[in-house]
């Protein structure tokens, strides 16, 4: 990553699909990205795949995945989802999620901690509307790296 562009811009960059991220870059990338706080996600968000032919990637592809949806620390919908019509629905067949703090890499964060599976996605920010998610899947032998933008 060359440091004339912004870790913020090189993400950002990555999210809008404007370039493939090089091998390892995510978890570099990531790890550098600020914080984001519980209340900075509240609302709907279009998610979408740095790499769609991760194994979870695809899963989440198969239930046409849309995004996540956070209504409060203690309400979260993990999987948003579309119907072969479009219209959204809540996929709860993963159960539901709280948001908690935790600390990541010796950094205070947000984490959406599942409570039926184990499974946390932690969340970094990219700017107001974007952020940037490291879904760690217990038993799975790489983190997936996801991104989020805020719907209006």
């Amino acid at each position: 990553m060359s440091t004339s562009v912004s870790i913020e811009s090189r993400a950002l960059a990555l999210v809008l699909g404007e370039e493939r991220p090089n091998p390892g870059e995510l978890a570099t990338l990531f790890r550098a990205l600020p914080p984001v706080a519980a209340s900075d996600l509240t609302g709907l968000w279009r998610g979408g795949l740095f790499d769609p032919e991760d194994r979870l990637a695809r899963l989440l592809t198969r239930l046409r995945w849309y995004g996540k949806r956070f209504d409060d620390p203690e309400n979260v919908d993990p999987l948003v989802c579309r119907t072969d019509g479009g219209a959204l629905y809540i996929y709860d067949g993963m159960g539901s999620a709280r948001l908690r703090e935790i600390v990541l890499d010796g950094v205070p964060s947000v984490a959406m901690v599942y409570d039926e599976q184990p499974i946390i996605d932690h969340f970094r920010r990219v700017s107001d509307d974007v952020v940037m998610g490291a879904m760690d899947a217990k038993g799975e032998p790489a983190v997936l790296y996801f991104h989020l933008t805020r719907e209006p």
